[in-house]
């Protein structure tokens, strides 16, 4: 049987509409809030249907050197189409973007995660300086 972490999926952001990209500065100062942004569908969109979209996306920090992560935030995607008339006919659609507002004090890796409900979980990272 498999366990959950040879599961995650990877892949080239461009030519792959299910990965996370990460947007957020290469150097940061220690303790100064910066945007971290999560979108799913950046170059190639992910569909937002009731069928097919994106659930959530959870982004965590990994300290240099160390062996934890910490949760910066997991955000759920509620509306996709759906409605008491069926599917695709509600009135709101959300989409797989999220930005946040952080500040570390140590360098590290940002890592993304996001769940398709029908092609699974994905994950992305960047690696963020302090200087």
């Amino acid at each position: 049987m498999n366990k959950l972490g040879e599961m995650v999926k990877t892949a080239d952001w461009k030519s792959e509409k299910h990965v996370p990209v990460i947007e957020a500065p290469d150097a940061v100062k220690a303790g100064e809030l910066f945007n971290v942004s999560v979108v799913v569908g950046k170059e190639i969109a992910h569909p937002n249907t009731t069928e097919h979209h994106i659930a959530w996306v959870a982004v965590h920090f990994i300290p240099e050197g160390s062996k934890v992560s910490y949760e910066i935030g997991r955000f759920e995607f509620s509306a996709h189409g759906q409605a008491a008339a069926g599917p695709n006919l509600g009135p709101i659609h959300t989409d797989g973007c999220v930005v946040t507002r952080v500040k570390i004090s140590v360098s590290g890796i940002l890592c993304a995660t996001a769940y398709c409900n029908i092609h699974g979980l994905w994950e992305s990272d960047k690696a963020v300086c302090v200087q």
